[in-house]
């Protein structure tokens, strides 16, 4: 947008949860992408007539692919990316996408180990370049600019803990493990945000810190003194993260998946994460860089907070190592950003 004016840009998307992403973008359209069919996707060709379609991530809709190849628009696909187990990978799939993904005029993919298996789908490999992650330029960016005026009431020298995105198996882990902290620790502050800060979900950790003798507030009347925040909204956990001397990112200790570990790691933040993390290319990059580490119950995430909390060198030695894989990252979005005008040319 700033430097193409010029360009239409449309954005679509098929989940509800892409809806309140979607209102924030600086595109002349943002709307749901319809049901792969023939006539929809006739419909929104001729609606729109694009020079270009640029898929994200690794979602192709094949009856869209293939009209549009028939119209001579030029495919592309950004941030691609393959997990090593999944199920993309399987004979149906491939009789189902193959064609489409071979009709592709150019791909950005993640990383060399995304390229390989991009091709067994189909992809040719001629067409693929290692372009990175436009994650870790969104996250970057989003640091740079946090919400001064939601921060500022929370700002404290207390060493505090932000637990992101947390399900109640994570926190069946991170709550005990920081009463356990407390004792070594009593300063310590916790700021946790529920994935689903729903009343059902909220309730127990109120229940927990009154138990557990701690003060308690939520986000907007909390004060910088205050032992636990509770995070009972979303959209704010990304600046939160500035307040965090560490991390636990929720997600891995049941099947939903290991949440965003870049966020926190932008901030310099050391970051803690459940066993069920093999799934995430972002926690691998982090474990061997040393800027986080995968705990499996409660002693290891005692263990390991403590460490964090009571070794000022080790945690700034463990953070500058997880900004920096963000900072390795950044320039994925340039990258992209050539791929994409060159298909319009």
């Amino acid at each position: 947008r700033e430097r193409r004016p010029d360009v239409q840009l449309v954005y679509t998307h098929f989940s509800p949860s892409a809806e309140a992403f979607a209102r924030g973008l600086d595109a002349d359209l943002a709307a749901y992408l319809p049901f792969d069919r023939p006539q929809n996707a006739d419909a929104l060709l001729d609606a729109l007539r694009p020079d270009a379609l640029v898929y994200a991530k690794l979602d192709v809709w094949p009856m869209l692919t293939e009209r549009a190849a028939a119209r001579g628009v030029k495919l592309g696909m950004v941030s691609a990316t393959l997990a090593p187990r999944s199920g993309r990978s399987g004979q149906l799939a491939q009789a189902l996408l193959r064609d489409a993904y071979g009709a592709l005029d150019t791909v950005g993919a993640i990383d060399l180990d995304d390229a390989d298996r991009l091709v067994a789908l189909g992809v040719r490999r001629e067409r693929i370049h290692v372009t990175g992650d436009t994650r870790y330029d969104q996250v970057a960016e989003r640091a740079r600019g946090t919400n001064a005026a939601l921060l500022a009431p929370l700002k404290s020298a207390r060493p505090t803990l932000v637990a992101g995105s947390t399900w109640p198996a994570d926190e069946a882990v991170l709550l005990p493990a920081w009463r356990a902290l407390r004792v070594a620790v009593p300063d310590a502050r916790l700021v946790i945000a529920p994935h689903e800060p729903t009343e059902a979900h909220l309730a127990p950790i109120r229940r927990w810190a009154q138990e557990a003798d701690l003060t308690l507030a939520a986000l907007d009347a909390a004060r910088a003194e205050d032992d636990v925040v509770l995070v009972d909204r979303v959209g704010v956990l990304g600046d939160l993260y500035a307040l965090a001397d560490a991390a636990f990112v929720g997600g891995a200790f049941h099947a939903a998946g290991l949440h965003s570990v870049l966020e926190p790691a932008s901030f310099g933040a050391p970051v803690l994460f459940g066993p069920r993390h093999h799934g995430s290319r972002d926690a691998r990059l982090l474990y061997e860089a040393r800027g986080g580490e995968p705990v499996r119950d409660v002693p290891e995430l005692v263990r390991a907070l403590r460490i964090l909390f009571t070794e000022p060198d080790t945690r700034e030695r463990a953070g500058d190592a997880a900004l920096g894989v963000v900072r390795e990252g950044v320039g994925a979005a340039e990258r992209s950003y050539g791929l994409v005008t060159r298909l319009m040319t």
